[in-house]
């Protein structure tokens, strides 16, 4: 604890520049557990850069460990660049826009040039900016859909692609040498961008943007004829904007704006989880669809980074929610098909999932003869094979990629999930069929009567503070040591541990190397085909259990997946 007491008294007499750490610092004075807390170790840079509750200490989202990240990044770049270029962009949360204003200030004081966003933006549009200047980096300060009490701070390598494990700890190294009080070189915002070292992006870069989103309809045209009712969320995020400018261009006549989630609002008053993959952030657009004239036929939540996006459809009685694995086979099938109808399917045409992500879609890749690549969870494996096609002057093969945790692209021009891709996307879709007297409701239920039964299911058993940590490590490593050799009843048939690299099948014994790189994930394989993924979150601390069941009946499957469901609940509680 003398450790940690000394940083603590370091930081009481050299964090003086924001006054919300200083309080915050006072405030906990003479509490050694929630200065512990606070100092028990570094916010820790992976894969995907920082993320963490903003407050004082080095265990936490700061002006100074912000600067610090940004000062280990100009090092990694001037290191391995003669002249690098960054494109910086941010969401709605509660200091994003200080925490991009003083990532720049410190990169244009190591003589790095800097693109700079003076507004708020999505993900997917900092990717594109990448892309579009020929940075060498991307930095979006972002948490995602995390609470309120978080944020975070993303970075991106010259691909557009969120950095990949070898870069992140290339990038950690230079980090781990910078003292965030001494080593820090930062200059005045106003002063870097009268020199020219801090740029900030024009309109024409999004309307770049826009229209490169657009180039992705499948049947141009569709939806201005469609006449779909539709109510919009942003979730107080940075969607509000160009989801709308989509939308007006592709001809939707009947908007309606979820008015308590329509403004930039880092406090999400009426979302605490701002995540379209849960019910509670519906429930706003859900009331304001019930009270209009008429049903809306589709309600759309993106979330604050906007690169997912979650939907709601009308059953004829009420709403019902889609899953991410549901709209992404929607998608899937939609996109090949339509393209292939319209002559438009690449050959040899290649489409990505991860591999927590529904085996529904490969049985539809089987079907339009398409190349699938199953992947590490993380949307940066996907884009990192876009540009690997791309690489081999293939980029037109990839045709789209997505993840169950309602993350969808289509289409090469950014490296990362674009929420406003995917909503035309989901909005041309519920067109056609609706043209067809379907809904996207009765069309999934055509594609698990032709594809099978399948039911999909997330975990999460929360894991706080340091305790948190090593609990979860212990369960990983009790998981290895001693391998469920039944789960919810059912004989285990093979195990594929990606930290070891290895999968093995547990009825021949036979070993089969893994090609994807090291990550913490155990994939059980069960008889008759259900499936068991647990994974270490890599930007929450919290464990994950994937959940896949599948039956001849709709009722035999959703009877295995609440099983498998409880189960999950027994084996990640330490």
């Amino acid at each position: 604890m003398n450790e940690i007491m000394a940083k603590y008294d370091l930081w009481r007499a050299r964090a003086i520049e924001d006054a919300d750490v200083t309080a915050e610092l006072a405030s906990v004075e003479g509490n050694e557990a929630e200065i512990r807390d606070r100092f028990y170790r570094e916010l820790a840079f992976g894969t995907g850069g920082l993320r963490g509750v903003i407050g004082a200490g080095s265990n936490r989202m700061n002006i100074y460990t912000v600067r610090k990240a940004t000062q280990g990044l100009a090092d990694y770049l001037n290191d391995r660049y003669d002249t690098a270029k960054v494109a910086v962009s941010f969401d709605s949360r509660i200091k994003s826009d200080l925490f991009a204003r003083e990532a720049a200030c410190v990169l244009a004081a190591n003589g790095i040039s800097v693109h700079l966003f003076p507004q708020l933006e999505p993900t997917p549009v900092l990717s594109y900016a990448v892309r579009y200047y020929g940075c060498e980096a991307g930095i979006m300060v972002t948490a995602s859909h995390n609470p309120a009490k978080y944020n975070g701070y993303k970075v991106y390598g010259a691909d557009g692609c969120q950095i990949t494990d070898d870069d992140a700890a290339a990038v950690t190294s230079f980090i781990t040498k910078v003292d965030l009080f001494e080593d820090v070189k930062t200059m005045a915002y106003d002063q870097a961008v009268a020199a020219g070292k801090i740029n900030l992006i024009p309109d024409s870069v999004l309307d770049s943007y826009t229209d490169k989103v657009l180039e992705q309809q499948v049947n141009p045209g569709i939806i201005a004829e469609s006449g779909l009712r539709l109510v919009y969320t942003p979730l107080n995020g940075t969607g509000n904007l160009p989801v709308r400018e989509m939308l007006r261009r592709v001809g939707i006549q009947d908007l309606t704006i979820v008015k308590e989630q329509e403004l930039p609002d880092g406090n999400f008053p009426t979302a605490p989880f701002p995540n379209p993959e849960i019910r509670q952030a519906f429930e706003c657009a859900l009331a304001t669809a019930k009270a209009l004239p008429q049903p809306a036929d589709l309600l759309l939540a993106t979330d604050p980074d906007c690169d997912r996006v979650g939907i709601a459809v009308w059953d004829g009685n009420d709403y019902t929610l889609m899953s991410g694995n549901e709209v992404g086979c929607l998608l899937l099938d939609y996109v090949v098909s339509c393209r292939k109808q319209n002559g438009t399917l690449p050959e040899n045409p290649v489409v990505i999932k991860t591999i927590v992500t529904t085996n529904m879609a490969k049985s539809i890749a089987q079907k339009y003869d398409c190349e699938l690549r199953d992947l590490l969870t993380g949307f940066k494996y996907i884009g990192e094979q876009i540009g690997l096609l791309e690489k081999e002057g293939q980029e037109h093969r990839y045709v789209i990629g997505f993840e169950e945790s309602y993350g969808y692209l289509a289409g090469g021009y950014v490296r990362d999930k674009d929420a406003v891709v995917a909503s035309m996307l989901i909005v041309e879709m519920a067109s056609y069929y609706r043209k067809q007297g379907l809904s996207l409701l009765q069309r999934m239920e055509q594609l698990y009567l032709e594809h099978g039964f399948y039911r999909n299911a997330l975990v999460n058993v929360a894991f706080e503070g340091e305790q948190g940590m090593l609990d979860m490590q212990k369960l990983m490593a009790g998981l290895r040591e001693c391998p469920p050799k039944t789960i919810a009843g059912i004989p285990v048939v093979a195990v594929a541990d990606y930290g070891q690299r290895v999968a093995t099948d547990l009825l021949t014994g036979d070993k089969t190397p893994l090609t994807l790189p090291k990550s913490d994930v155990l994939a059980y394989t069960l008889e008759g085909g259900a499936g068991f993924i647990v994974r270490p979150s890599g930007t929450e601390p919290k464990v994950k259990a994937y959940i896949t069941a599948i039956g001849e009946t709709p009722a035999a499957a959703a009877e295995l997946e609440q099983k498998l469901c409880a189960e999950a609940e027994k084996i990640l509680t330490v």
